[in-house]
């Protein structure tokens, strides 16, 4: 009886512990939040002069088409900048798709201020005197011009009492623009001034949910990374720090909008939200200066607005000194292991050509690095298997005194030079791979949309066949609750076959909580990146083949050294 309540109880444990796994790391999917669009707030921009209901939003086309344009046109992008304000407010990526159909729409990152989920960039000056604002037109020389990576654009605007304003924008053939603002002064007084740059964002975003994965307001202050999402940010409404170096923005789960300031030089960094209008800026702001009759002051500025792709954070760290943007990856604890994993799977994926290969050829690797452990951990297991009957006679004969029967249990195994926990080495081993293997497919915007072969078209989500549907040959798509795919379920079955070569444990709870364990498992690797599902089956199928040749031969060196071969008696002579 007391058997079947410690079943049960483990049961109900083992099944907390999935749950739980799943609500903190799978987390359960947000509904979209309903948004009223901007209310007026105070900003440096002086852009929140009116309320934008639902009902006076444009489409974004209309938007686009309130102002002169300058087309923006590299090989990763497309959009253009807004002659208002001359900010930065249009922007698609041209390599990503909402869905792993190239023919499905590109994303769409940067949009207009009068557009539902307004998205933008701005910089300026702020000062006494007439600054240009998100109203003022600026000029172009010829307004045929194109913002190319070999092609820069320069914009005026005068405000009529002395003061010139001009603008540099450049962009790379990526994603990181640099704007230089010049500012001239003709007047004959002292003008106070100071830069400043901001990103918008209008409308609380639908996030992932994921306990694991950082969506919000994030940055690189004092060397440190901040994180901050929408709710926290409306509660404090305003977080304010100074810095020298680093950068802040707003990061999605693979997308990112950033201004990168000076590096060298000291500036004011603001996190705001209001909850009414569902406004969210991250400000930059320069110390003031003063600026002569007769001198011009120069302000050069950066903003990142596109894929998070980690060679490009590493190499713009490398080359421009930007501090640690790499973080904008959400790596998490384990970065230190993450990201050189990601590198080596990247590697394998060039190398390959195929993602799920690389996975196959990383495998491969770590069953390489780790041979050693794994080699001691079933030459254990071999001995103990063989030594199942000498420990069972310890149990019996100790059964009503517990203390003593551990004690010579204890003596046994070191008598016998095992190790009970020994068959838990290559699950402890592979832990720490497995997480990181989570977090690579999870975060990285180079998982995404990467095909396998076969029905798998996404390695970073989860397989997509259900052995409820008979794998696509029956009509019916089950809830997500019944999506076990093939991948899951082959998983299963290797943990099976790996348990059958594995020393029985003589406790009956303990052995149908070992039959359990491939169920519960398959059922929650089930909603897992496919990729992550095929590397623990390829991993089983592995561990299998190894286990056994092991296995064979140590059994064969353990039954001679524990039961030693009968000597023949020595022939007399007559």
């Amino acid at each position: 009886m007391s058997e079947n309540k410690n079943l049960i109880v483990a049961i109900g444990l083992s099944l907390s512990i999935l749950f739980g796994f799943q609500y903190f790391y799978e987390g359960n999917k947000p509904k979209p939040v309903a948004v009223v669009k901007e209310s007026t707030a105070p900003t440096p921009s002086q852009d929140n002069k009116e309320v934008l209901t639902p009902a006076r939003l444009l489409t974004r086309e209309q938007a686009l088409a309130l102002h002169k344009r300058i087309p923006i046109k590299t090989p990763k992008v497309v959009g253009s900048i807004n002659l208002a304000g001359a900010r930065l407010d249009d922007l698609s990526l041209k390599q990503y798709h909402e869905t792993s159909d190239p023919k499905s729409p590109e994303i769409t990152l940067l949009s207009p201020k009068q557009s539902k989920d307004a998205y933008f960039i701005d910089f300026g000056w702020l000062g006494t005197a007439k600054f240009p604002d998100a109203t003022s037109i600026w000029s172009v020389k010829n307004p045929e011009t194109e913002l190319t990576p070999t092609q820069p654009v320069t914009l005026t605007w005068d405000n009529k009492e002395g003061l010139r304003f001009e603008r540099t924008i450049s962009v790379d053939e990526n994603y990181l623009f640099t704007v230089v603002d010049r500012v001239t002064n003709d007047a004959q007084a002292d003008i106070q001034l100071k830069a400043y740059s901001q990103v918008t964002r209008i409308g609380k975003p639908a996030t992932s949910g994921y306990y694991i994965l950082h969506e919000g307001a994030i940055g690189v202050i004092n060397g440190r990374l901040n994180e901050v999402d929408y709710d926290k940010l409306i509660k404090e409404n305003s977080i304010q720090q100074t810095t020298t170096g680093g950068w802040l923005g707003f990061t999605d789960k693979y997308w990112l909008a950033a201004l990168i300031p000076n590096q060298k030089t000291a500036t004011h960094t603001t996190f705001n939200g209001q909850e009414k209008g569902g406004i969210f800026r991250c400000h930059v702001e320069y110390d003031g200066q003063t600026l002569k009759p007769g001198q011009t002051l120069e302000q050069t500025q950066y903003a990142f607005s596109g894929a998070k792709v980690l060679s490009l954070l590493d190499g713009y760290e490398q080359k421009l000194g930007f501090n640690r943007f790499d973080l904008a990856v959400d790596f998490g604890w384990f970065y230190f292991l993450t990201k050189p994993l990601f590198y080596i799977l990247e590697f394998f994926h060039q190398l390959l050509g195929n993602l799920g290969l690389a996975i196959l050829l990383l495998t491969v690797l770590v069953k390489i690095l780790f041979f050693p452990l794994a080699n001691k951990s079933f030459k254990s297991m071999a001995r103990m298997k063989i030594l199942g009957p000498k420990m069972e006679l310890i149990k019996q004969r100790y059964a009503h005194d517990k203390v003593r029967m551990n004690q010579e249990l204890m003596d046994f195994y070191r008598r016998e030079k095992v190790n009970p926990v020994s068959g838990c080495l290559p699950m402890l081993i592979q832990a720490p791979i497995f997480f990181c293997l989570y977090k690579v497919f999870f975060v990285t915007i180079e998982m995404r949309h990467a095909p396998f072969y076969g029905w798998i078209h996404d390695l970073s989500a989860p397989d997509p066949t259900s052995v409820f549907n008979l794998f696509g040959l029956i009509p019916w798509n089950p809830p997500s609750a019944l999506m076990i795919g093939l991948w899951p379920l082959l998983m299963g079955i290797t943990m099976i076959l790996q348990q059958r070569l594995s020393p029985q444990p003589n406790d009956p709870v303990q052995a149908k909580m070992m039959l359990i364990m491939p169920i519960m498992f398959t059922y929650l690797f089930a909603s897992f990146p496919a990729g992550l599902v095929i590397y623990w089956a390829w991993s089983n199928i592995l561990t299998i083949a190894q286990q056994a040749l092991i296995t064979r031969k140590a059994e064969k060196q353990a039954l001679v050294e524990i039961i030693p071969p009968k000597r023949k008696a020595p022939k007399t002579k007559l």
